[in-house]
């Protein structure tokens, strides 16, 4: 129990040291503080906001078409052939539909066609789609510039892009063929109304994609009642785990279904999102080894000022030990204040963006390249707000090492001799 109360004691006591030490220079405690105060709301507001624009950029891209999730038959995701289909696929997409209420849920077909005019021809991907269900999973329905969307399951209309449109020079109310291959490598072909154009924003998108109804999708490319893709939409990617492990046990009662998530679907946007973040923490760690080296200096000239004291009092008998451990206390102490203040500083300044938006001059642009939208919303969470000024927080307790070990090199009479 002495022993114990004797630990309490001396660490109380170093506790007061420290803090009174780190007071004696009010001016330099101060500036070394600011300087990873300003660090930390940097790299809390930055964080959170390159988080805010992962999440824009996820969401925006598996809401125009692909969704978070796809139920499709094993290999199809790789290769695309026609013949690896989904069997009774709109009963299947019904039956996900009422398991999972909270997600929405549509059936889809794909083929490769060439699409004619009057005056050009121009090979395109054509997805046979459910009217009634296509424009919960998808944002194209709700893009439609000219026309209208698909209405009838059945009818024998077709939506295209704009690019599509201006290439094969037709409107809404032109007719138009395609040619293609149906399941078993048969002849399909057909005439369609141009019912609408959509415009994404993507021009390669508005290039190649067209969209007809899945009962005539199959009637022309002979599926019977088949597909390839059930797309699943839900309102958070945080849902998508709580998803994926249910849903792969319902269509495991047929042989050869696989559910793919995002990340798998689209491996081209997490790559994407991996290299901005590693270009980013370049930029970061130039700012944190500044504010590291700003540490050390303080430290370092805190040390070399207290030679003669520190000499005086190894004199009397204190190892360097306790006295190294009183530096790193002390920068313990002032790194710790710095990353209070700096985390409630940046989590108002990323509050209040998060709220209101941010955007900067030419933003509109290169947004728009990316079919984005113009103003971006930090994204506040737990790792937004602790990893920048977590980082900063070790890396200036790494600095003070230096200054800390050079008091083992100290001899007590030298050092109560400086002046």
């Amino acid at each position: 129990m002495k022993a114990a109360h004797g630990h309490r004691s001396a660490f109380g006591l170093n506790f007061r040291l420290a803090w009174r030490n780190i007071w004696r220079q009010k001016r330099r405690t101060w500036l070394t503080a600011l300087a990873m105060i300003f660090s930390n709301i940097l790299l809390v507001f930055m964080i959170a906001l390159q988080l805010g624009s992962y999440d824009m950029m996820i969401n925006n891209t598996l809401s125009m078409f692909s969704g978070q999730i796809q139920v499709q038959r094993e290999g199809y995701h790789a290769s695309q052939k026609m013949r690896l289909t989904i069997g009774d696929i709109r009963e299947l997409a019904a039956t996900i539909r009422r398991q999972f209420p909270q997600a929405n849920v549509a059936a889809r077909a794909n083929a490769f066609v060439l699409v004619s005019s009057e005056d050009r021809s121009f090979g395109t991907q054509v997805v046979g789609v459910e009217p009634e269900f296509e424009p919960t999973v998808s944002s194209i329905p709700g893009l439609v510039t000219a026309g209208r969307y698909l209405e009838q399951p059945d009818a024998a209309e077709i939506v295209i892009g704009e690019v599509m449109a201006r290439n094969l020079k037709v409107n809404v109310g032109d007719e138009l063929t395609f040619l293609g291959s149906g399941k078993e490598g048969s002849f399909a072909a057909g005439v369609v109304t141009v019912a609408g154009i959509f415009a994404s924003g993507s021009k390669d998108l508005d290039r190649s994609l067209a969209e007809i109804p899945l009962a005539y999708f199959q009637e022309a490319f002979a599926m019977q009642n088949s597909g390839h893709v059930i797309a699943l939409s839900v309102p958070e990617l945080s849902n998508v785990a709580a998803i994926l492990g249910p849903l792969s046990s319902i269509i495991s009662s047929r042989e050869g279904l696989v559910a793919l998530d995002w990340e798998a679907l689209t491996p081209g946007l997490k790559q994407a999102i991996q290299a901005d973040m590693t270009s980013a923490w370049f930029m970061y760690a130039v700012l944190i080894m500044l504010v590291a080296f700003s540490v050390l200096n303080t430290q370092l000239m805190s040390v070399l000022e207290r030679t003669r004291e520190f000499g005086v009092i190894m004199a009397l008998g204190i190892k360097p030990r306790r006295l190294a451990l009183l530096v790193l206390l002390e920068t313990f102490m002032m790194a710790l204040l710095g990353l209070v203040i700096g985390v409630l500083l940046g989590s108002l300044v990323s509050t209040w963006f998060a709220h209101t938006g941010f955007s900067y001059p030419g933003m509109d642009e290169l947004a728009a390249k990316f079919n984005m939208p113009p103003v971006m919303y930090p994204s506040l969470n737990l790792v937004s707000m602790l990893l920048g000024p977590v980082v900063v927080f070790v890396f200036c307790l790494v600095a003070a090492l230096y200054p800390a070990l050079k008091l083992y090199t100290l001899r007590p009479v030298e050092a109560m001799r400086a002046v």
